[in-house]
């Protein structure tokens, strides 16, 4: 399992780097974020191109990965720029086209990993068609972006509504790596970093971002950050060993807290 964290503050990427969080994630995605996020609790990032280069040269352990702007008449530049910096992986947003996949993949050129972020209802929906391009190295499952895109009012409704079952088995065909969401720390989060993570064994994902409550753990403490990761690696450890893990209470439990939110949201708006 990879681990990822959205950060461009260098002293605590070296902090990151050395307790082995595995990629460095740095947002460069910012057009059409703000129309799409901006009435909600989510950071837009003010991360820069220039960052790329700073911080691959700290970086002893973690991978470097970053998120480009979705295809537009600039991309080839902005991709070019973020290879000659030092970028180990280029993530595409936002793509709805298996000709957009195609595009991004001519661009890099081999010369960095592909990420593909599946996150809007038209790539979900041509699926098949994108799964036929080569060169696709790994996907994310960007459940934020994906639920707004289908009106829902909680994030983790595509989990236990079926739908991140569905891709990860398209996904997994092809035989490539996937992951998808955030996760919380293991006892915490509107649905807990421990109910996430067991799902993640079970649809054998390999990959997920620690979400803005874990890494606010590293601006209160970082003593406090470094334990919260540890136990998270420990816990995946444990339950790649564990044979006997109930999914399915797991799942219903899940779904029952997933519809109590939405429940609690729709009660909101009324």
């Amino acid at each position: 399992m990879k681990f990822m964290i959205i950060e461009n503050d260098l002293e605590l990427i070296k902090k990151y780097d050395s307790i082995g969080v595995d990629r460095i994630f740095i947002d460069l995605e910012i057009i059409g974020k703000k129309e799409r996020q901006g009435h909600l609790d989510t950071v837009i990032s003010n991360h820069s191109i220039q960052d790329i280069k700073k911080i691959k040269s700290n970086l002893k352990n973690s991978k470097l990965l970053v998120r480009i702007n979705p295809i537009n008449e600039n991309s080839e530049s902005e991709i070019e720029t973020c290879i000659k910096n030092g970028a180990d992986i280029l993530m595409l947003p936002m793509f709805k086209t298996k000709r957009e996949v195609e595009t991004f993949i001519s661009f890099v050129n081999g010369r960095a990993k592909i990420c593909l972020l599946l996150e809007t209802t038209e790539a979900l929906c041509r699926i098949d068609d994108i799964l036929e391009v080569d060169g696709i190295d790994e996907i994310h499952i960007g459940l934020n972006d994906l639920h707004l895109s289908m009106n829902l009012d909680f994030m983790f409704e595509l989990l236990s509504g079926g739908l991140v079952d569905y891709l990860a088995n398209k996904i997994k065909n092809k035989k490539i790596p996937f992951g998808f969401g955030g996760i919380a720390t293991i006892d915490n989060g509107m649905i807990s970093g421990g109910m996430i993570l067991k799902e993640h064994i079970r649809l054998d994902s390999s990959m997920v971002i620690l979400s803005r409550a874990f890494k606010n753990e590293a601006a209160e403490s970082f003593d406090k950050f470094e334990k919260e990761f540890v136990r998270l690696k420990l816990k995946l450890e444990e339950l790649k060993k564990d044979k006997n893990i109930d999914f399915i209470s797991n799942i219903k439990e899940i779904k029952k807290s997933v519809n109590k939110i939405v429940e609690s949201k729709g009660k909101m708006d009324v």
